[in-house]
Parts: C-alpha cells; structure tokens; sequence
C-alpha cells in the first residue's frame, strides 16, 4: 500500500542480532487491521535466533555493564532524539500495523520516547549506601549491579512505548535485552532497533526477534540459566504460564497484566470532567488498553444524564481508517479481537442492557466495531468480570459509596481505578480503599514516564516509569567490611 511504501526503507524486516537484520528461512505476514491488506513479510524467528541473540547478549552483558553511567545515558538520550525525530515516519508505521489514529500515535510517540529521556537521567543516579553497622563491628556497603540479560515480551496495543518502558531501563541498569515483540505489530520494535543502532548502542546489547509462535522463541530463553530476567506486559492467563516457566530458573520477574478499570462518578462530580475523563479512559486507543475504564459506575441520581451525554459524545465518533482525516476510532487489532467484543455486548445485552448508541460490528474491510455506550448493565454481565478491550462503555448505577466500592474491588484485578468527586475527604477515603496500583482522582488519564505504572492482585508484579523502574533491572549486593 502506498503509505506504507513511503516509510518502508526505515524499516528492517529479519531478526535483529548484533545490531543488523537478519533474513530468515522463514516469514509470516504484517497486515493493515483497517483494511486487511498486506503490509510487508518479516522474519519468523526461530528458537535457534532466540538462543543466539542470547549467545550475543550474554558476550556483552559484562562490557555494557562496565560501560560508564554517562556513556549509557548518552545512547539513550540520542536515542530518544531520532526517535522525535522520525515521529511522522514511526506514528505512521504504528497507524498501519496496529491500527490506531495517526493522533493517537503520535501521542505513542511522544509519551513512549519519554521513557528513554527519563532514563537516560536514571541512568546516572544508580545508588546506594554506606554506614556503620548498629554493633560498631563492621560497616555496611550497599551496591545497585544489573540483573544481567533480561527478556522482554511486549503486546501489541502500544507497539512502542511497551517496549521502551523496558528497553529503557534495562539498558540505563547495564542490561542486555533480548525483544519479543507481539506477532500483529513486529515493525515498530524493528523500527526502533534500527534507531537505537544509530544512536551508537553497541552491537548485541538489544536483539528484537519476531516470530509468529511466541513460545517456541521464550521457551528455550526462559529455560537457559545465562537469562536473569523477564518483563512481560499482556494478558494474566499468558502471564501466569510465564511465572511458572520463570520458576524453573528462579528468574526475577516483572509482570503488567490484565485489568479491569473500575470508573466512578459520584453524585458531586463536575459532570463536564467526569465526561472528558471517561471519554479519555474508555476510548483512549479504541479501548484497547490495560488501563481502559471497564466499568463505568455513576450514581443513581445522575446515571440518566451522564449516560445520554455519555452516548452522545461516543455516538458522534468517526470511525474509519487512522491514518485517513477526521478519524475518531480505528479498528480493532484482528477478528478475534472484534469477535470477542461483539460476544460481550451480546451476552450483555441479552442479560438485560439496554444500547444507548452503537452496539454492533462493521461490516470489513477491516475489523472495526461501532463506538458502543451500554446502560443498566447487569452485574452478571460477563463484561462485568472479563476486560472489554475495545470502545465499549459499560454502565452501572449505584447509591452509596460502600456499594460502589465494594463492586470495584470484587474482582481478581487491581490495576487501574478512577473515581471523580468534589470532596477531598472522600478523595483520600476512596483512594485509599480502592485496590488498584494506580488510582486517577478527577482525571482519565494516568500515564506518567515519572510515575510508577503497575498492579495488584492478579494485574501483575512490579512497577514500570518513574523511579521505581529501574530497581527492577538491579540486583542489591551487600558488603561486610571491617572498621
């Protein structure tokens, strides 16, 4: 197609191992989710690339360590430069393998480049202490090593920024990183490769190998001793069959997983936010996101009006294409994907949800479903209980705050809730009763490179940005030393 042949060139399309692409025996296809054609062939990478990429990463691992502080963040902070850079080329890439607007990914590129300037900065401030022990026997000296080569398995749904909120911290840690990207969006993470080349990263420190079975490619790393890490983002089910591979070699592990976003208005609510902001957590990425507004609560005595608004607003988004003008939504990532949606609004409203806009698929090319608002959802529904993962926006009512609170919590999730109220006290009340990792108070988007991204319960282990970030790419080592 015409828009990808404008950007093909900066593409690589093999496996990527000591920072150049490698053809492959084999291929398998790229395709344009709006549309349905063929957008390129990549390399069907094979556990033989795996295990070399980790040959590559395990030679270097002990020179990128070794590698001043200052130098690691050099890269990176010239990494995320062309990156900015080439943001046309790379939002457009993402628009056509993944699906999004042109809008939105650019916002991807901007938000996901944030993680490598946050920490090409972090990079400098590895720390750790030195004191005398409490006895006067001895002192203490606590030191931050890198963990050693991590793999990381990133999803499709942001193509770029789940993959340099890895990248990032691992390599400004000292590690080497072994890639592997989803099957439906391989050519931004090559993409980005090709840019991390430029920006002088040695070679072997980053691999990116594509392929169209996940586990034939993270079977063989996660059960070779010289892997020290994986980092996962995706859904709990798959999540949990990589913690009990990891177990085998007692990897350290940090896992971003499934969510089920409580979204409550109170009655006090200034109607005009809580609106924006549940446009912003429910349609953000066509509601493909971890962090989406799965449950909409509103209070009883103002559901009627939030929810007519609420479909006016959806109902009036253009769907089509994202890179074409005036597009509101793209598709969904494949048929599966619309399939699954399309079985939740029906099971919802056969249970007794009554559609207040939308509610159907479109027919193709491509896989797009008609932005949806649903009211008086039934808690049996299965949207209830199971993530949405598309632009559907489910409403509930409720009439007192413990009620509301407690069908937040009754789920085996816990990553991202929001609530909009006028009441500080309320604000704090609920914020501390809400189990999620990450909480948005009168705002729909919660993102931050510098904030901590993370959850509880079933969502996952360990936190992503900010700070905190690069703690999970260091070991901690303890020295006795004599006085």
């Amino acid at each position: 197609m015409l828009e990808y042949d404008r950007i093909s060139g900066l593409i690589p399309t093999g496996v990527w191992i000591d920072g150049r692409s490698e053809p492959a025996t084999t291929t398998f296809e790229v395709r344009n989710p709006a549309t349905g054609e063929l957008l390129t062939e990549v390399a069907d990478g094979t556990a033989a690339d795996a295990l070399r990429a980790l040959d590559s990463a395990c030679r270097v691992q002990s020179a990128w360590a070794a590698t001043a502080p200052r130098e690691r963040s050099a890269i990176l902070r010239r990494a995320w430069e062309i990156l900015i850079d080439r943001t046309e080329e790379i939002a457009l890439l993402m628009t056509l393998e993944m699906g999004k607007t042109l809008a939105e990914a650019r916002g991807e590129v901007a938000y996901g480049g944030e993680f490598l300037r946050w920490f090409s900065e972090e990079a400098v401030r590895i720390g750790g202490r030195y004191t005398d022990s409490p006895a006067g026997t001895g002192r203490i000296l606590v030191t931050q090593r890198p963990v050693g080569p991590v793999l990381a398995i990133t999803p499709w749904n942001f193509p770029l920024a789940m993959g340099s909120r890895k990248i990032g911290p691992a390599l400004a840690a000292g590690c080497t990183v072994i890639v592997k990207p989803a099957e439906d969006t391989p050519l931004t993470m090559l993409a980005l490769a090709q840019i991390f080349a430029e920006a002088g990263l040695p070679e072997g420190v980053l691999s990116v190998i594509p392929g169209s079975d996940a586990s034939a490619i993270t079977a063989p790393l996660l059960a070779d001793p010289r892997l020290r890490k994986v980092t996962f983002t995706g859904s709990t089910r798959v999540g949990k069959l990589l913690l009990k591979q990891a177990a085998d070699t007692v990897l350290r592990t940090s896992m971003e997983l499934g969510g089920n976003a409580p979204f409550i208005v109170f009655e006090d609510a200034d109607l005009e936010q809580a609106l924006a902001g549940a446009m912003a957590a429910k349609m953000r990425n066509g509601g493909e996101a971890c962090t989406a507004a799965n449950r909409i609560y509103v209070h009883n005595s103002i559901r009627e009006e939030f929810a007519s608004r609420l479909a006016e607003k959806i109902g009036a988004l253009r769907v089509g294409p994202g890179h074409e003008p005036g597009v509101d939504t793209g598709p969904l990532i494949n048929e599966r994907q619309r399939n699954s949606v399309a079985a939740l609004v029906e099971d919802a409203v056969a249970a007794g949800a009554v559609v207040r806009t939308g509610g159907k698929a479109i027919d193709g090319p491509g896989w797009f479903f008609q932005p949806t608002v649903l009211d008086e959802v039934p808690r049996t529904a299965r949207m209830h209980r199971e993530e949405i993962f598309g632009p559907v926006a489910a409403i509930y009512g409720f009439d007192s705050e413990e009620d509301v609170v407690a069908a937040a919590n009754d789920t085996e999730y816990g990553l991202a809730a929001y609530f909009y109220t006028r009441d500080l006290d309320r604000a704090l009340r609920v914020s501390s009763a809400l189990e999620a990792g990450m909480v948005g108070v009168n705002r729909g988007v919660i993102s931050d490179p510098a904030a901590p991204f993370g959850g509880v319960k079933q969502s996952g282990l360990g936190s992503e940005g900010g700070s905190e970030g690069i703690h999970e790419y260091l070991d901690t080592k303890y020295v006795a030393l004599t006085r």
